[in-house]
Parts: C-alpha cells; structure tokens; sequence
C-alpha cells in the first residue's frame, strides 16, 4: 500500500469512528429548528420577540367567521379560536390584562356578539384599540371592553345587519331582524357613553353612503359621540392598561387589609 493509500484509508476510518461517536441531537434542538421554520412560514420572520408579559394581546383582523367557513382567500377571525383564548385569560393568573387590538370589517353577528360579551364578562382590566377599522359587528366588540381607543384615522361604520342567502318574505323575518338589531344597539349602548338615540340616527343615515345605510365615522368623531372613549395609539393603550392594573392591584390589597381588620 503507497503512502496516497494509507492516508486515504486513516481519513476514511476517522470518519467513520466521529460519525459513530457523535452523540444525537437533542430533540428540543430539532423542535426548535421546526419552531424557526414554522414563524419564517407564518410570519415572515425567524423568531418572534419573546418575553414575559402580565398582558395577554388578542387581535381581531379582517372577517369575523362564524357558523359558516368563509373561503380561503378571506382573512378571518374564528370565534371559536377566540373563545379558549379569552377563559385562558380569565383563568391564568400571571395574566392580568388583556389588550384587543382590532382591524375587521365585521363578520357574523352572533359569533361577533358572543366574542364581545365574553370579553365584556372578563374579570381582569381589558382595555381595546381600533387600528383601521372597527366596522359593523366590530362596534361592540371595540366598546365591549373596560376602556377604549382609535386610531387617529380609523374608521368605524355603524349600519343596520343584513341577512345573506335565501329570505322567506313575511313578517316574521323582519321581526326577527329588528330583534337581533335590538341586541347589538342595546349591547353598543350599555358598553358605552353613546345614546340610543344618536346610535339609531347614525345606522339609519341615508344621506352619507351611497350604496348602503348608515354612518362612517373616524377618529375623534367616534369619541364626540360617546361611542369610543378616547383617541390614542398603541402606548395610550398600553399606559391605560397598566393604570389599570395597578388600580386593580390597590383595591385588592386594601379589601384584603379591611377583611383582616
């Protein structure tokens, strides 16, 4: 054997022996690498910032779905993805907060109505923030909250509700219309400093939408009518929170000191 052969030969055994020796990979080193991958996917970006927070943020973008799936080039919210989410909140005590951020043109009233109202029964501090848009069922999800924000140039459009498919002319369906538009305006009403009044002469304007009924109205108009709280952005929104929390925190601790006298 020629020295080019022996040198092959020792490279090749130690190889063979470090591919041997080498220890495995540690699984939480592949879910992690897996992890990476899936938020490259999904989020366009290799890791998430991660820290811990005593703030739970929940979003409610594009449509909100309900008992029909919507098609696939449709951004949604799904109601019932919300749902465990917000009695995690209520259950998990590191959680103290919830921040609901929103940009949704509306969605099925039922799964919007039963959104806001398991928000509105949240024992923590819940502050909520429109960013873009907050139309139609997004109204009482935005005021469902404890305190609420918009955007500077954000929208919301307050308009009567509309049946999609097959409608049987009578009397009934438009009883049960006015029923379920008497649900949401006592809902919008009772979660916030706008009176029925005013709410009912802003979803039956003719005079401002051409192809629909209703009202659009932005930024500090939505606060001059009592239907939205204060204009503000993310760090508003985060300070209130906070404040609240702290409120929250204070009370407690002097219910506790009473009890104990």
């Amino acid at each position: 054997m020629d020295s080019d052969e022996r040198v092959a030969a020792v490279l090749r055994s130690t190889t063979t022996g470090a591919a041997e020796t080498a220890p495995a990979e540690p699984a939480e080193n592949t879910e992690q690498r897996a992890g990476v991958a899936r938020n490259v996917e999904a989020l366009g970006q290799t890791n998430p910032v991660q820290s811990e927070s005593n703030i739970y943020c929940l979003t409610i973008i594009g449509q909100v779905e309900g008992h029909v799936v919507l098609p696939p080039q449709n951004k949604t919210t799904k109601y019932e993805h919300l749902i465990p989410q917000l009695v995690a909140v209520e259950q998990n005590e590191a959680i103290e907060g919830l921040l609901l951020v929103l940009n949704t043109v509306g969605g099925d009233v039922e799964a919007g109505l039963a959104i806001a109202e398991m928000i509105s029964s949240v024992s923590k501090p819940t502050v909520s923030i429109v960013l873009g848009g907050g139309h139609s069922i997004g109204v009482p999800i935005a005021v469902s909250a404890d305190y609420s924000f918009i955007a500077e140039t954000a929208s919301m459009t307050i308009h009567p509700i509309r049946l999609t498919g097959m409608v049987i002319g009578v009397p009934q369906s438009f009883e049960y219309l006015e029923r379920m538009q008497e649900r949401v305006t006592r809902f919008v009403v009772e979660h916030s400093n706008i009176s029925e009044d005013v709410f009912r002469k802003l979803m039956l304007n003719t005079g401002e939408m051409a192809r629909d009924i209703g009202t659009t109205v932005v930024g500090r108009d939505a606060v001059k009518y009592g239907l939205i709280d204060e204009v503000g952005g993310l760090g508003q929104a985060m300070a209130k929170l906070h404040q609240m929390i702290d409120m929250r925190k204070s009370v407690r601790t002097e219910t506790g000191k009473d009890a104990l006298q």
